[in-house]
């Protein structure tokens, strides 16, 4: 899900930024290491100043020594025994705790402790383990200091988990050793000081994180969704019954999303629409002739008269005929839109293609005692872009339909031009013309209303609805009105984009 996509984005970040939490880690070892290397220092230094102190005044400089440095020194003589201690009548130093009096707070900080260092892989340091009586042989890093000219040192962990810290060397001159131990309480308290304010920083991170992924989710996601159950609804078939957000407040891609899916939603609504509507008129319309077919052909077997028989069997051709113009028609007009928006549409001369026609025509108006006249525009002023065939049969269809309403001696007038942008192609007939009432309906498919002179069976009510489907294809429109010069008759006229120049 998109929610939980958010989350571990978000989380992921998070993760780096708790990942500086063990960064304290390499901070402790870096204090660890320093306060090594100066008790390390200390101890040598003290050592020295030792040497050179006077007999009765070693015991208090050895004071002074500790109390100034928060350490605890001892000394030891070459036999191993405690000489002197800088404790000996004066205050400790620091303190060891013992952590089962610690209050619940401290365990749980030393549990936390622990858990860090786990996680980083830390090794646990020595425990320790204070010496019962106070001889140097308790004391590895003094037993090495008695042996080596130089300052040994030594890290161990407290009974409370703080860092003590030890360092030994040998007294110039004298043959005694000096040890100096610290309880480095301080580091831990500076880590854990550091820990906690990361921590408060993650958790308020943490904190802002989760609201503003589920301020993401719920302006993206939560849309996403509604649009998807949408799409799904469609899917199932329940165009009608759904309703998809259009979310008109986003101005965002959800929101463009959106009113696309609406869109295409109510475009699929109409399709839906317009398919049930046709199949019911393609019903409607194979109704009658094949009604008509059955009961010439049920009539055959009980006509003997000849002539009786000579007629029905010229309805049925008649009705034959209608039905395979029908079925040519319907099955043009279910594929048009596909076929349409599959073509590649070229550069197309429209008064060219006219002039081609012309022969086809001039047969059917001969027919009908009808005379043609073209208006041939100049070349190269009439192109669209197009599918040529298709606005071939949109073009004959008209004409077709023109020729049909003129009366015997009539003149059907075809012209082309552009004008302002757009290629305009008229067709003029002096037939009976169009009422203004029914100029909307005659381009619906099956509508038909002929003259009684036409042969029955040669129009499906269809031509109309193709030739208004073909140029609403090519981007264009049709219409029909009156005669602009006041005679009798009807003007179609379709308007087509002129093709851009190359």
């Amino acid at each position: 899900m998109l929610l939980h996509r958010i989350l571990a984005v978000n989380i992921f970040a998070l993760a780096v930024l708790a990942g500086s939490i063990f960064y304290l880690d390499s901070f402790r070892g870096r204090m660890t290491t320093g306060a090594v290397t100066g008790a390390e220092t200390q101890v040598g230094i003290m050592a020295d100043s030792l040497a050179l102190a006077e007999p009765g005044e070693k015991t208090a400089l050895l004071h002074r020594l500790g109390a100034r440095s928060r350490t605890r020194l001892r000394v030891f003589g070459s036999d191993g025994a405690l000489t002197m201690d800088s404790w000996s009548g004066a205050a400790p130093t620091y303190e060891l705790r013992d952590p089962a009096k610690e209050p619940w707070r401290k365990n749980a900080a030393r549990l936390l402790d622990n858990l860090f260092d786990a996680v980083a892989g830390k090794p646990p340091a020595s425990p320790l383990q204070l010496p019962e009586p106070e001889r140097i042989e308790g004391w590895s890093e003094a037993v090495a200091a008695l042996r080596a000219p130089r300052a040994t040192t030594m890290l161990r962990r407290a009974p409370e988990g703080t860092l003590f810290i030890s360092a030994a060397s040998r007294i110039p001159a004298s043959g005694d050793v000096l040890l100096l131990t610290r309880n480095a309480r301080d580091i831990r308290s500076i880590v854990r000081d550091e820990r906690g304010t990361l921590l408060i920083v993650v958790f308020v991170t943490l904190g802002v994180s989760v609201l503003l992924s589920l301020f993401l989710a719920r302006t993206i996601a939560l849309p996403l969704r509604r649009l998807a159950r949408a799409a799904h609804q469609v899917r199932l078939g329940r165009a009608r019954e759904v309703s998809v957000p259009t979310l008109p407040a986003r101005r965002d891609e959800i929101g463009l999303l959106a009113r696309a899916l609406a869109d295409m939603t109510q475009s699929l609504r109409y399709r839906i629409d317009a398919t049930e509507a046709f199949a019911a008129d393609v019903t409607h319309e194979l109704k009658n002739p094949l009604a008509s077919l059955r009961s010439a052909v049920d009539s055959l077997d009980k006509i003997e008269d000849p002539a009786l028989r000579r007629q029905l069997l010229e309805i049925v051709r008649s009705d034959v005929v209608r039905l395979d113009r029908l079925i040519v028609d319907i099955a043009e007009a279910s594929r048009l839109d596909a076929e349409l928006s599959r073509a590649r549409f070229e550069p197309v001369d429209l008064g060219h293609l006219v002039e081609s026609l012309l022969e086809l025509w001039r047969p059917r108006a001969a027919e009908r005692q009808v005379r043609l006249a073209f208006a041939r525009p100049r070349v190269g002023s009439a192109v669209v872009l197009g599918d040529e065939s298709r606005l071939a049969r949109a073009i004959d269809n008209i004409v077709d339909n023109a020729i049909s309403f003129s009366p015997p001696g009539s003149l059907v007038e075809i012209g082309a031009a552009r004008f302002g942008g757009e290629v305009v192609l008229a067709v003029e007939d002096q037939g009976p013309g169009v009422p203004e009432e029914a100029r909307a309906s005659i381009f619906r498919r099956f509508h038909s209303v002929r003259p009684e002179a036409d042969g029955f069976g040669r129009h499906s009510g269809l031509g109309l609805a193709i030739a208004k489907a073909t140029v609403d294809g090519h981007d264009g429109r049709i219409d029909v009105e009156s005669r602009h010069d006041g005679r009798s008759g009807a003007r179609f006229v379709m308007h087509f984009p002129e093709a851009p120049s190359e």
